[in-house]
Protein backbone atom coordinates (compact mmCIF):
# COMPACT_ATOMS: atom_id res chain seq x y z
CA UNK A 1 0.00 0.00 0.00
CA UNK A 2 1.55 2.95 -1.04
CA UNK A 3 2.04 6.20 1.54
CA UNK A 4 0.55 9.55 0.61
CA UNK A 5 4.02 10.99 0.09
CA UNK A 6 5.01 8.28 -2.32
CA UNK A 7 1.67 8.65 -4.31
CA UNK A 8 2.47 12.24 -5.21
CA UNK A 9 5.62 11.34 -5.53
CA UNK A 10 4.84 8.62 -8.79
CA UNK A 11 2.50 11.29 -9.54
CA UNK A 12 4.76 14.15 -10.25
CA UNK A 13 7.87 11.91 -11.85
CA UNK A 14 4.95 11.13 -14.34
CA UNK A 15 4.14 14.53 -14.90
CA UNK A 16 7.66 15.35 -15.72
CA UNK A 17 8.86 12.33 -17.28
CA UNK A 18 7.38 12.94 -20.99
CA UNK A 19 9.33 16.03 -20.93
CA UNK A 20 12.66 14.60 -19.50
CA UNK A 21 12.41 11.91 -22.10
CA UNK A 22 11.53 14.56 -24.99
CA UNK A 23 14.82 16.64 -23.99
CA UNK A 24 16.83 13.81 -23.66
CA UNK A 25 16.07 12.16 -26.84
CA UNK A 26 16.47 16.04 -28.59
CA UNK A 27 19.42 15.98 -27.04
CA UNK A 28 21.23 12.74 -27.97
CA UNK A 29 19.94 12.96 -32.14
CA UNK A 30 23.05 13.93 -34.07
CA UNK A 31 26.30 13.61 -33.35
CA UNK A 32 27.89 11.09 -30.92
CA UNK A 33 27.81 11.46 -27.23
CA UNK A 34 30.31 13.68 -25.70
CA UNK A 35 30.97 15.19 -22.40
CA UNK A 36 28.96 18.05 -22.69
CA UNK A 37 26.02 16.10 -23.70
CA UNK A 38 26.89 13.48 -20.06
CA UNK A 39 27.08 16.88 -18.47
CA UNK A 40 23.64 18.27 -19.63
CA UNK A 41 21.92 14.76 -19.56
CA UNK A 42 23.29 14.84 -15.83
CA UNK A 43 21.92 18.49 -15.36
CA UNK A 44 18.08 17.64 -16.85
CA UNK A 45 18.12 14.40 -14.76
CA UNK A 46 18.71 16.22 -11.54
CA UNK A 47 17.07 18.66 -11.98
CA UNK A 48 13.96 17.05 -13.04
CA UNK A 49 14.19 15.08 -10.07
CA UNK A 50 14.89 18.37 -7.98
CA UNK A 51 11.50 19.58 -9.01
CA UNK A 52 9.96 16.50 -8.60
CA UNK A 53 10.71 16.23 -4.94
CA UNK A 54 10.12 20.16 -4.26
CA UNK A 55 6.42 19.53 -6.18
CA UNK A 56 6.01 16.93 -3.57
CA UNK A 57 6.93 18.90 -0.35
CA UNK A 58 5.11 21.59 -1.55
CA UNK A 59 1.84 19.88 -1.85
CA UNK A 60 2.10 16.97 0.90
CA UNK A 61 3.55 19.09 3.83
CA UNK A 62 0.82 21.78 3.53
CA UNK A 63 -1.71 18.47 3.69
CA UNK A 64 0.16 17.25 6.28
CA UNK A 65 -0.18 20.29 8.46
CA UNK A 66 -4.25 20.28 7.87
CA UNK A 67 -4.41 16.63 8.91
CA UNK A 68 -2.71 17.01 11.89
CA UNK A 69 -4.53 19.98 12.27
CA UNK A 70 -7.77 18.23 11.64
CA UNK A 71 -6.81 15.59 13.88
CA UNK A 72 -6.38 17.58 16.76
CA UNK A 73 -9.23 19.65 16.51
CA UNK A 74 -11.17 15.99 16.98
CA UNK A 75 -9.26 15.62 19.55
CA UNK A 76 -10.73 18.80 21.36
CA UNK A 77 -7.19 20.31 20.98
CA UNK A 78 -7.43 24.15 19.71
CA UNK A 79 -4.03 25.26 20.37
CA UNK A 80 -1.78 24.00 16.92
CA UNK A 81 -1.80 26.80 14.12
CA UNK A 82 -0.55 26.02 10.85
CA UNK A 83 2.30 28.73 10.10
CA UNK A 84 2.67 30.20 6.02
CA UNK A 85 -1.00 29.90 6.24
CA UNK A 86 -2.29 33.04 3.87
CA UNK A 87 -4.74 34.02 1.16
CA UNK A 88 -1.89 33.85 -1.50
CA UNK A 89 -2.32 30.76 -2.84
CA UNK A 90 -5.14 27.71 -2.84
CA UNK A 91 -3.23 25.50 -0.32
CA UNK A 92 -2.28 28.46 2.04
CA UNK A 93 -5.87 30.00 1.77
CA UNK A 94 -6.98 26.34 3.24
CA UNK A 95 -4.37 26.50 5.57
CA UNK A 96 -5.60 29.99 6.67
CA UNK A 97 -9.12 28.58 7.09
CA UNK A 98 -8.59 26.15 9.05
CA UNK A 99 -6.67 28.40 11.71
CA UNK A 100 -10.06 30.07 11.49
CA UNK A 101 -11.71 27.17 11.79
CA UNK A 102 -10.33 26.25 14.80
CA UNK A 103 -10.34 29.89 16.83
CA UNK A 104 -14.09 29.88 15.99
CA UNK A 105 -14.34 26.15 17.76
CA UNK A 106 -11.93 27.66 20.63
CA UNK A 107 -14.10 30.54 21.19
CA UNK A 108 -17.43 27.91 21.29
CA UNK A 109 -15.98 26.06 23.31
CA UNK A 110 -15.05 28.97 25.89
CA UNK A 111 -18.55 29.75 25.96
CA UNK A 112 -19.86 26.61 26.33
CA UNK A 113 -17.41 25.85 29.02
CA UNK A 114 -18.48 29.22 31.02
CA UNK A 115 -21.65 28.87 30.01
CA UNK A 116 -22.17 25.43 31.52
CA UNK A 117 -20.40 26.86 34.75
CA UNK A 118 -23.06 29.52 35.11
CA UNK A 119 -25.43 27.21 34.73
CA UNK A 120 -24.22 24.71 37.26
CA UNK A 121 -23.84 27.72 39.70
CA UNK A 122 -27.12 28.59 39.01
CA UNK A 123 -28.05 25.44 39.68
CA UNK A 124 -25.73 24.97 42.99
CA UNK A 125 -28.03 27.45 44.63
CA UNK A 126 -31.69 27.61 43.79
CA UNK A 127 -34.04 26.11 46.62
CA UNK A 128 -35.17 23.68 44.15
CA UNK A 129 -34.54 19.89 43.41
CA UNK A 130 -33.46 19.44 39.42
CA UNK A 131 -33.13 15.86 37.88
CA UNK A 132 -32.67 14.87 34.30
CA UNK A 133 -33.50 11.15 33.23
CA UNK A 134 -32.37 9.25 29.80
CA UNK A 135 -34.77 7.47 27.72
CA UNK A 136 -34.40 4.12 30.28
CA UNK A 137 -35.17 6.69 33.51
CA UNK A 138 -31.49 6.18 34.34
CA UNK A 139 -30.42 10.04 36.01
CA UNK A 140 -28.00 11.66 34.34
CA UNK A 141 -28.27 14.82 35.97
CA UNK A 142 -28.58 15.91 39.70
CA UNK A 143 -28.40 19.36 41.31
CA UNK A 144 -27.49 19.84 45.12
CA UNK A 145 -30.57 20.22 46.57
CA UNK A 146 -31.32 16.68 45.08
CA UNK A 147 -28.54 15.36 46.46
CA UNK A 148 -29.89 16.66 49.79
CA UNK A 149 -33.45 15.58 49.15
CA UNK A 150 -31.87 11.90 48.32
CA UNK A 151 -29.51 11.90 51.14
CA UNK A 152 -26.73 10.88 48.53
CA UNK A 153 -23.62 12.17 46.45
CA UNK A 154 -24.16 12.37 42.99
CA UNK A 155 -21.52 9.94 42.29
CA UNK A 156 -23.87 7.77 43.65
CA UNK A 157 -26.66 9.03 42.35
CA UNK A 158 -25.71 9.19 38.54
CA UNK A 159 -27.00 5.89 36.37
CA UNK A 160 -29.17 4.78 38.84
CA UNK A 161 -33.07 4.22 37.74
CA UNK A 162 -35.78 6.34 38.97
CA UNK A 163 -37.47 3.24 40.67
CA UNK A 164 -34.21 2.73 42.76
CA UNK A 165 -34.21 6.57 43.92
CA UNK A 166 -37.81 6.31 44.98
CA UNK A 167 -38.90 8.91 42.51
CA UNK A 168 -40.77 7.28 39.50
CA UNK A 169 -43.79 8.12 41.60
CA UNK A 170 -42.89 11.72 41.10
CA UNK A 171 -41.63 11.14 37.53
CA UNK A 172 -45.40 9.38 36.10
CA UNK A 173 -47.26 11.87 38.37
CA UNK A 174 -49.02 14.76 37.13
CA UNK A 175 -48.09 18.39 37.56
CA UNK A 176 -49.30 19.79 40.71
CA UNK A 177 -49.04 19.68 44.68
CA UNK A 178 -48.17 16.33 45.61
CA UNK A 179 -47.07 14.73 49.32
CA UNK A 180 -43.95 13.21 48.75
CA UNK A 181 -41.50 11.67 51.41
CA UNK A 182 -37.78 11.77 50.86
CA UNK A 183 -34.56 10.07 52.93
CA UNK A 184 -34.04 13.77 53.05
CA UNK A 185 -37.18 15.15 53.78
CA UNK A 186 -40.48 15.20 52.83
CA UNK A 187 -43.42 17.82 52.85
CA UNK A 188 -45.67 18.96 49.89
CA UNK A 189 -43.45 19.59 46.50
CA UNK A 190 -45.01 20.94 43.34
CA UNK A 191 -43.72 18.37 40.49
CA UNK A 192 -42.89 19.56 36.74
CA UNK A 193 -41.56 18.25 33.73
CA UNK A 194 -39.97 18.72 30.44
CA UNK A 195 -38.86 17.05 27.58
CA UNK A 196 -35.75 17.62 25.93
CA UNK A 197 -33.14 15.67 23.55
CA UNK A 198 -29.69 14.70 24.16
CA UNK A 199 -27.01 12.62 22.03
CA UNK A 200 -30.10 11.83 19.77
CA UNK A 201 -32.44 10.48 22.53
CA UNK A 202 -35.32 11.05 24.80
CA UNK A 203 -34.95 12.61 28.07
CA UNK A 204 -37.11 14.46 30.76
CA UNK A 205 -36.22 16.84 33.35
CA UNK A 206 -38.61 16.40 36.85
CA UNK A 207 -37.86 19.36 38.85
CA UNK A 208 -39.42 19.91 42.36
CA UNK A 209 -40.10 22.67 44.42
CA UNK A 210 -40.75 22.57 48.35
CA UNK A 211 -44.19 25.17 48.25
CA UNK A 212 -44.54 23.32 51.91
CA UNK A 213 -43.84 26.61 53.58
CA UNK A 214 -45.59 29.01 51.32
CA UNK A 215 -48.56 26.71 51.71
CA UNK A 216 -48.84 26.93 55.56
CA UNK A 217 -48.22 30.31 55.12
CA UNK A 218 -51.00 31.00 53.00
CA UNK A 219 -53.10 28.69 55.19
CA UNK A 220 -52.52 30.01 58.02
CA UNK A 221 -53.23 33.69 56.54
CA UNK A 222 -56.98 32.58 55.46
CA UNK A 223 -57.40 30.98 58.84
CA UNK A 224 -56.66 34.43 60.44
CA UNK A 225 -58.96 36.74 57.86
CA UNK A 226 -61.39 33.80 58.62
CA UNK A 227 -61.21 34.45 61.97
CA UNK A 228 -61.04 38.12 62.15
CA UNK A 229 -64.43 38.00 59.59
CA UNK A 230 -66.29 35.42 62.26
CA UNK A 231 -64.93 37.11 65.29
CA UNK A 232 -66.61 40.61 64.17
CA UNK A 233 -69.87 39.60 63.05
CA UNK A 234 -70.11 37.33 66.24
CA UNK A 235 -69.04 40.40 68.21
CA UNK A 236 -71.53 42.28 66.60
CA UNK A 237 -74.52 40.04 67.19
CA UNK A 238 -73.13 38.94 70.60
CA UNK A 239 -72.53 42.17 72.35
CA UNK A 240 -76.38 43.41 72.02
CA UNK A 241 -77.77 40.21 73.08
CA UNK A 242 -75.55 39.99 76.33
CA UNK A 243 -76.50 43.45 76.79
CA UNK A 244 -80.05 43.39 76.47
CA UNK A 245 -79.95 40.13 78.06
CA UNK A 246 -78.58 41.79 80.99
CA UNK A 247 -80.77 44.69 81.37
CA UNK A 248 -83.67 41.74 80.85
CA UNK A 249 -82.69 39.62 83.60
CA UNK A 250 -82.46 42.61 85.90
CA UNK A 251 -85.83 44.20 84.71
CA UNK A 252 -87.17 40.68 86.04
CA UNK A 253 -85.65 40.20 88.66
CA UNK A 254 -86.86 44.10 90.17
CA UNK A 255 -89.57 43.90 93.55
CA UNK A 256 -91.38 46.58 91.39
CA UNK A 257 -91.16 47.00 87.78
CA UNK A 258 -92.35 49.69 86.10
CA UNK A 259 -95.63 49.56 84.35
CA UNK A 260 -94.43 49.22 80.99
CA UNK A 261 -92.13 46.53 81.61
CA UNK A 262 -93.59 44.36 78.56
CA UNK A 263 -93.03 46.64 75.97
CA UNK A 264 -89.27 46.45 77.30
CA UNK A 265 -89.49 42.91 77.00
CA UNK A 266 -90.93 42.54 74.05
CA UNK A 267 -88.68 45.11 72.36
CA UNK A 268 -85.53 43.73 73.95
CA UNK A 269 -86.57 40.03 73.12
CA UNK A 270 -87.43 41.63 69.13
CA UNK A 271 -83.54 42.96 69.31
CA UNK A 272 -82.01 39.46 70.27
CA UNK A 273 -84.41 38.20 67.60
CA UNK A 274 -83.13 40.19 64.60
CA UNK A 275 -79.26 39.51 65.72
CA UNK A 276 -80.47 36.16 65.88
CA UNK A 277 -81.90 36.58 62.11
CA UNK A 278 -78.45 37.91 61.62
CA UNK A 279 -76.08 35.25 62.87
CA UNK A 280 -77.99 32.66 60.49
CA UNK A 281 -78.10 35.28 57.45
CA UNK A 282 -73.98 35.05 58.01
CA UNK A 283 -74.16 31.47 58.43
CA UNK A 284 -76.16 30.88 55.06
CA UNK A 285 -74.20 33.36 53.19
CA UNK A 286 -70.83 31.50 54.40
CA UNK A 287 -72.09 27.98 53.39
CA UNK A 288 -72.90 29.62 49.93
CA UNK A 289 -69.29 30.63 49.44
CA UNK A 290 -68.19 27.37 50.93
CA UNK A 291 -70.42 24.92 48.46
CA UNK A 292 -70.32 26.20 45.67
CA UNK A 293 -71.48 23.33 43.46
CA UNK A 294 -69.46 22.22 40.03
CA UNK A 295 -70.51 24.33 37.04
CA UNK A 296 -73.44 22.22 34.90
CA UNK A 297 -72.09 23.32 31.50
CA UNK A 298 -74.20 23.59 28.81
CA UNK A 299 -74.32 25.61 25.38
CA UNK A 300 -75.33 29.34 25.99
CA UNK A 301 -76.65 31.63 23.18
CA UNK A 302 -74.64 34.45 24.91
CA UNK A 303 -76.68 37.95 23.68
CA UNK A 304 -80.23 36.87 24.39
CA UNK A 305 -78.63 35.66 27.56
CA UNK A 306 -77.19 39.26 28.58
CA UNK A 307 -80.59 40.64 27.46
CA UNK A 308 -82.38 38.50 29.94
CA UNK A 309 -80.27 39.89 32.98
CA UNK A 310 -79.84 43.24 31.64
CA UNK A 311 -84.00 43.63 31.94
CA UNK A 312 -84.11 42.58 35.60
CA UNK A 313 -82.09 45.52 36.41
CA UNK A 314 -85.51 47.99 36.67
CA UNK A 315 -84.10 50.52 38.83
CA UNK A 316 -82.15 52.12 35.97
CA UNK A 317 -81.62 51.68 32.29
CA UNK A 318 -78.63 49.34 31.26
CA UNK A 319 -76.91 50.40 27.71
CA UNK A 320 -75.94 47.20 25.12
CA UNK A 321 -73.18 48.21 23.10
CA UNK A 322 -72.25 46.76 20.02
CA UNK A 323 -71.51 43.13 20.55
CA UNK A 324 -71.15 40.15 18.41
CA UNK A 325 -73.22 37.15 18.37
CA UNK A 326 -71.37 34.07 20.30
CA UNK A 327 -71.93 30.82 21.78
CA UNK A 328 -69.91 29.74 25.39
CA UNK A 329 -70.82 27.17 27.37
CA UNK A 330 -71.29 27.38 30.78
CA UNK A 331 -73.84 26.95 34.28
CA UNK A 332 -76.58 29.45 33.04
CA UNK A 333 -77.55 29.85 36.53
CA UNK A 334 -74.11 30.60 38.50
CA UNK A 335 -72.96 32.87 35.47
CA UNK A 336 -76.71 34.56 35.42
CA UNK A 337 -75.65 34.90 39.30
CA UNK A 338 -72.37 36.57 38.59
CA UNK A 339 -74.12 38.98 36.27
CA UNK A 340 -76.50 40.10 38.56
CA UNK A 341 -73.82 41.00 41.24
CA UNK A 342 -72.13 42.90 38.88
CA UNK A 343 -74.71 44.77 37.49
CA UNK A 344 -76.12 45.59 41.31
CA UNK A 345 -72.99 46.90 42.32
CA UNK A 346 -72.52 48.79 38.82
CA UNK A 347 -76.14 50.37 39.25
CA UNK A 348 -75.50 51.14 42.85
CA UNK A 349 -72.16 53.24 42.18
CA UNK A 350 -73.83 55.61 39.42
CA UNK A 351 -76.71 56.58 41.59
CA UNK A 352 -74.86 57.89 43.72
CA UNK A 353 -73.70 60.43 40.89
CA UNK A 354 -75.85 60.15 38.71
CA UNK A 355 -74.83 58.38 36.15
CA UNK A 356 -75.57 55.70 33.69
CA UNK A 357 -73.98 51.64 33.38
CA UNK A 358 -72.88 50.05 30.08
CA UNK A 359 -72.14 46.93 28.83
CA UNK A 360 -70.88 45.05 26.10
CA UNK A 361 -68.71 42.21 24.86
CA UNK A 362 -65.68 41.43 22.63
CA UNK A 363 -63.91 38.34 21.39
CA UNK A 364 -60.03 38.63 22.49
CA UNK A 365 -57.69 35.39 21.73
CA UNK A 366 -59.86 32.68 21.97
CA UNK A 367 -61.51 33.80 25.13
CA UNK A 368 -65.02 36.19 25.42
CA UNK A 369 -64.29 39.46 27.57
CA UNK A 370 -67.39 40.98 28.77
CA UNK A 371 -67.43 44.52 29.54
CA UNK A 372 -69.34 46.66 32.39
CA UNK A 373 -68.82 49.88 33.02
CA UNK A 374 -70.54 52.45 35.39
CA UNK A 375 -70.29 56.45 35.76
CA UNK A 376 -70.12 56.49 39.83
CA UNK A 377 -67.19 57.64 41.89
CA UNK A 378 -64.92 54.97 41.10
CA UNK A 379 -62.95 52.36 43.55
CA UNK A 380 -61.58 53.94 46.12
CA UNK A 381 -59.49 50.95 47.72
CA UNK A 382 -58.83 47.44 45.48
CA UNK A 383 -57.28 45.58 48.48
CA UNK A 384 -60.49 44.30 50.07
CA UNK A 385 -62.71 44.05 46.80
CA UNK A 386 -62.94 40.19 46.90
CA UNK A 387 -62.17 39.38 50.29
CA UNK A 388 -65.45 37.62 51.83
CA UNK A 389 -67.98 39.02 54.45
CA UNK A 390 -65.85 42.64 53.57
CA UNK A 391 -68.61 45.14 52.40
CA UNK A 392 -68.97 49.24 52.30
CA UNK A 393 -72.67 49.06 52.04
CA UNK A 394 -75.30 48.90 54.86
CA UNK A 395 -76.61 46.37 54.99
CA UNK A 396 -74.44 44.44 52.47
CA UNK A 397 -73.59 40.96 53.01
CA UNK A 398 -69.76 40.72 51.18
CA UNK A 399 -69.75 37.79 49.61
CA UNK A 400 -71.26 39.11 46.41
CA UNK A 401 -67.63 39.67 44.77
CA UNK A 402 -66.10 36.72 46.16
CA UNK A 403 -68.91 34.37 45.16
CA UNK A 404 -68.68 35.79 41.63
CA UNK A 405 -65.18 35.70 41.15
CA UNK A 406 -65.62 32.13 42.63
CA UNK A 407 -67.95 31.27 39.76
CA UNK A 408 -65.72 32.54 37.22
CA UNK A 409 -63.17 30.84 37.93
CA UNK A 410 -64.56 27.32 38.27
CA UNK A 411 -65.62 28.47 34.41
CA UNK A 412 -61.73 28.41 33.83
CA UNK A 413 -61.95 32.37 33.47
CA UNK A 414 -61.52 35.39 35.78
CA UNK A 415 -63.06 38.48 37.09
CA UNK A 416 -61.60 41.88 37.72
CA UNK A 417 -62.52 45.38 38.67
CA UNK A 418 -60.68 48.55 38.13
CA UNK A 419 -60.92 52.27 37.46
CA UNK A 420 -61.85 53.58 34.15
CA UNK A 421 -58.55 54.49 32.61
CA UNK A 422 -60.41 57.51 30.83
CA UNK A 423 -63.28 58.42 32.81
CA UNK A 424 -65.31 58.58 36.08
CA UNK A 425 -66.05 55.48 37.43
CA UNK A 426 -65.36 51.74 37.47
CA UNK A 427 -64.61 48.51 34.93
CA UNK A 428 -65.59 44.81 35.55
CA UNK A 429 -64.51 42.31 33.25
CA UNK A 430 -65.10 38.96 32.77
CA UNK A 431 -63.37 36.89 30.98
CA UNK A 432 -64.64 33.46 29.82
CA UNK A 433 -63.25 30.52 27.59
CA UNK A 434 -64.90 30.11 24.16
Amino acid sequence: MLTLDRRFLLMAVAAGLPAVVVALILLWTGSHPNPIKWAVTVLTVTLWLGCTYGLRERIARPLRTISSMLAALRENDFSIRARGASIGDPLSAVLFEVNLLADTMRTQRLDAQEATALLRAVMAEIDVAIFAFDHIQRLVLVNGYGERLLARPAAALIGRTATDLGILAALRADAGVQDISFPGGSGRWEARRRKFWQGGQPHEMLVLADVSQPLREQEREAWQRLIRVIGHELNNSLAPIKSIAGSLNALMGHPSPPEDWRDDMQRGLSIIGSRADALGRFTTAYAQLARLPAPNVKPIEFAPFMRRIVALETRLPIEIGESPEVTVRGDSDQLEQLLINIFRNAVDAARETGGGVTTRWILTDGSLEVRVEDSGPGIQSTGNLFVPFFTTKPGGSGIGLALSRQIAEAHGGSLNLSNRPDTRGARATLTLPI
